[in-house]
């Protein structure tokens, strides 16, 4: 029973793909998901997207470490949610389960923070990837690569800009905060914490940086 159990993992294992892959299916998951968690904090704030948030987290996390110790669990997580997995997932913590912790740790962060950083990680982040997986030639810290650091810093700086504009906020250093605004995205992108999944670090550095510029710049108003 046991080995028809592994063979049924190995079959799944099998088509997943690896960090180096384009996995476009898993770059539109990550768009989509990532921008509905933006869309649900813009419209129904703080409150209600923290009462969506943690329970997920508290029902999603667990699962993920369990299903390490279960072989059927995991095989059928794998076969449900295996066209957008990766093989260095199918024993360890998903990249889902960091993305919804970055999500709530973000919620200490202040509004318009919390929105830009969730606008770097829907847009710059997957773009970031497929031109430093398509196209990326220079190495600068593991697998990133200028290429794709340069993407998100361009991606950042324009959403950044487009940001600041609609929403009145230091519109006077437009010029200055948006390129920085870019520099924190690419820095983000590619800071490595430990071993921590890159959903889970960018938010939080993102945020964490945007907070300090926000401060320096005259971004809370005052």
């Amino acid at each position: 029973m046991a080995e028809r159990k592994d063979v049924n993992l190995n079959i799944h294992y099998v088509h997943l793909k690896n960090r180096q892959d384009l996995h476009l299916a898993r770059k539109i998951w990550h768009v989509c998901g990532v921008s509905l968690m933006a869309i649900i904090y813009t419209y129904f704030g703080k409150q209600t997207s923290f009462h969506i948030l943690l329970p997920l987290v508290a029902i999603i996390v667990p699962l993920d470490f369990y299903r390490q110790r279960s072989p059927k669990l995991n095989a059928f997580v794998l076969k449900s949610l295996g066209w957008v997995m990766r093989k260095n997932e199918y024993k360890s913590i998903s990249g889902t389960s960091y993305l919804f912790v970055g999500g709530l740790v973000l919620l200490v962060f202040p509004q318009h923070i919390v929105i830009l950083t969730l606008l770097f990680l829907a847009f710059a982040d997957p773009l970031a990837s497929y031109v430093g997986i398509r196209y990326g030639k220079d190495r600068i810290v593991g697998n990133k690569t200028l290429q794709g650091t340069t993407t998100a810093f361009i991606v950042c700086g324009i959403i950044s800009a487009i940001y600041y504009y609609q929403n009145n906020i230091m519109i006077e250093r437009l010029f200055i905060v948006s390129p920085l605004s870019g520099m924190i995205g690419a820095l983000a992108e590619v800071i490595p914490i430990w071993r921590l999944d890159d959903n889970f670090t960018f938010s939080v550095l993102c945020a964490a940086f945007l907070y300090v510029l926000f401060y320096l710049f005259g971004g809370f108003g005052f």
